[in-house]
């Protein structure tokens, strides 16, 4: 969802450049927040599709499209919380570098990109494989298209990360330029009918909830109830004169989507889902869960990576070999069902968990010279890697390939015999 990050990174091994300032404990309130957002995600992902399968062809509708279920989507979409608590927890870690801003672009990107190697690994053949067994041509495409799609977070994640050097000392400053910069978007998008201008959006929405955890790190964001009731209420006030539809998760057929790309609307309610977050801080605080938050927080990128896996392998015994589709949302037998299909979702995630888990933790190996130069082209082969597979999944054809190959030379950068 960060997601995936944590605020304490292994040390980069090369010479200290700069006096270690003194460390903090972590923050249980951006633990929680990195957990609770993951658990939403799969809980909303495996949830919310609407599967039937019928000659040959998988068919996936979305329950939230029900008629007055939108509002639940200002809080299950829980991207604007997930890149909130990315950004405090780059805060935290990159206050505490010893050693540069290359280094530790390096130190992140290394436990950012080894978790996609082993998901790269069983992917790439993976479609062939089923093929070969007769599986439906159909819903192989869709497994593998959506289990790339899934990846956007990272890349734009991967943006954030590279910029936080930089971002952490103009916080103030750079959150209004990110903001007028969405609004600009939205106001050049909606006149001028050319959708595609939206897309700057992933940029100024997402680095500007990042931007907001920089601010909570320093200590510097006050009057939550202000932002709750600001953001809430203006998401309110745009969705209903504005082109801007109710929901914040994408419904088929939908004309325009608050997600993607995303919109002002879902930056507004960002800023009240961080208010009422940080509102409801004390209570997480005081009583958060110190053995599940320590449990997950290691297992984090697993979750997020192998959750739609775990979703495609039980879709396909259960809809596609038995033929049994999903019942009308909301309805007696989606509630009857819903239990079992959880479970069964859960035993196979288990196995995922407990197998690929451990290439959380990247090998101990040393790190190369970290100069800038190194750093930015690590990150861009990594980006590059990511953005292709974002498009084309992992699909047959050579692009899936093409950019794990990519993704593994920006790691090979980060190695002791890098130079550029």
């Amino acid at each position: 969802m960060s997601l995936t990050t944590t605020a304490v990174l292994d040390r980069p091994r090369v010479p200290v450049q700069r006096p270690a300032p003194a460390k903090t404990a972590r923050d249980p309130f951006i633990d929680v927040l990195r957990v609770f957002g993951m658990a939403l995600v799969v809980l909303q992902h495996w949830t919310i599709p609407v599967l039937a399968f019928d000659g040959g062809t998988l068919t996936t509708g979305n329950a939230l499209a029900t008629p007055g279920v939108w509002v639940v989507t200002w809080i299950s979409q829980v991207m604007p919380l997930v890149f909130f608590a990315g950004g405090a927890a780059n805060a935290i870690s990159y206050g505490r570098a010893v050693s540069g801003a290359p280094a530790w672009i390096s130190v992140r990107l290394r436990r950012l990109a080894w978790p996609l190697l082993p998901l790269a690994a069983v992917w790439i053949p993976l479609p062939q494989l089923l093929a070969s067994f007769g599986v439906p041509e159909q819903p192989l495409e869709v497994g593998s298209k959506l289990t790339g799609q899934l990846l956007w977070f990272l890349a734009v994640y991967l943006i954030a990360v590279v910029a936080t050097p930089y971002m952490t000392r103009f916080s103030w400053r750079i959150l209004p330029v990110l903001v007028a910069g969405a609004v600009v978007t939205d106001v050049v998008r909606f006149s001028t009918g050319l959708d595609a201008v939206g897309y700057l959006n992933i940029v100024f929405v997402w680095l500007a909830v990042h931007q907001l955890g920089f601010l909570y790190a320093q200590g510097r964001l006050r009057l939550p109830l202000v932002f709750a009731a600001g953001g809430f209420g203006l998401a309110a006030l745009l969705v209903a004169v504005g082109p801007y539809p109710g929901s914040m998760i994408g419904l088929p057929g939908a004309e325009v989507s608050n997600m993607a790309p995303p919109t002002l609307a879902m930056l507004a309610v960002a800023f009240g889902q961080i208010g009422l977050a940080l509102v409801l801080r004390p209570l997480i605080v005081r009583y958060h869960p110190r053995r599940v938050l320590a449990w997950a927080s290691t297992r984090i990128m697993t979750v997020y990576l192998w959750h739609m896996p775990a979703l495609f392998t039980v879709t396909g015994v259960v809809v596609v070999a038995l033929g049994l589709d999903s019942p009308e949302p909301l309805s007696a037998g989606w509630f009857a069902g819903w239990p079992l299909w959880f479970g069964a979702l859960c035993l196979v995630m288990w196995p995922l968990l407990r197998g690929f888990a451990r290439f959380e933790e990247p090998p101990a190996l040393p790190y190369g010279k970290a100069t800038w130069g190194t750093a930015l082209t690590s990150a861009g082969l990594v980006g590059g890697g990511l953005l292709t597979l974002t498009v084309a999944g992992f699909a047959p054809g050579a692009a899936p390939f093409l950019a794990t190959v990519a993704i593994l030379g920006g790691l090979l950068l980060t190695g002791p015999r890098a130079r550029v």
